[in-house]
């Protein structure tokens, strides 16, 4: 029951990270890749929505009792809408400074890509969600901008627990060509050389 209800304890966290406009789990140096763009307007939308049928029924419904579930009902609705957006904003994409990714999708979904396994990457929109096998795709507003094709497979964990494996993911950057830029920077930096034994 626990791990049912964290991604809704994480994203009421994310709340607060909102508000304090903090970013989860990067580190320092890491180029930070938002991607909530193409959702944002269709978010703010279904909470005025909500916002609206919250009042409509307050004046509607002459009932108290029924007035106050339905109000209860609507306030959480309305914080879930926003906790979740806030969930998207607090955790973006990351590239490292070596060109390893993670790549998010608020508390749903977080993969670790490391550098070694990445073999290309590229700029690639499209707006139709293509199922291939072994193909994570994680669109947003039912768009991917960015493929990163694999060395090797990837693990991750999909939001009910369930472990997958990855040879390829598509995501969306709400600017996809400075991520793959900073990935492709990070991957082709030279090595520091190691200084004289001590």
């Amino acid at each position: 029951m626990t791990d049912i209800w964290l991604p809704v304890e994480r994203a009421l966290y994310s709340l607060g990270l909102w508000v304090a406009r903090r970013r989860h789990g990067l580190g320092d140096g890491a180029h930070p890749a938002p991607y909530t763009g193409p959702q944002t307007a269709m978010l703010y939308a279904l909470l005025f929505v909500s916002l609206v049928e919250t009042v409509m029924l307050a004046l509607l419904v002459p009932w108290p009792l029924v007035h106050r579930i339905v109000l209860v009902i609507d306030v959480y609705g309305v914080v879930r809408v926003l906790a979740f957006q806030a969930a998207c904003v607090t955790r973006p994409h990351g590239v490292e400074a070596d060109g390893s990714l993670r790549i998010r999708y608020g508390v749903l979904w977080d993969v670790r890509v490391p550098a070694a396994a990445i073999e290309s990457e590229r700029v690639d929109l499209r707006f139709t969600k293509v199922d291939e096998d072994g193909v994570l795709t994680l669109a947003v507003g039912e768009q991917t901008s960015v493929t990163v094709e694999l060395t090797e497979p990837v693990g991750y964990v999909r939001p009910l627990g369930a472990l997958g494996e990855a040879r390829a993911v598509r995501f969306h950057a709400d600017d996809p060509r400075a991520l793959v830029a900073a990935v492709t920077r990070g991957r082709t930096a030279p090595s520091p050389t190691p200084g004289p034994p001590g």
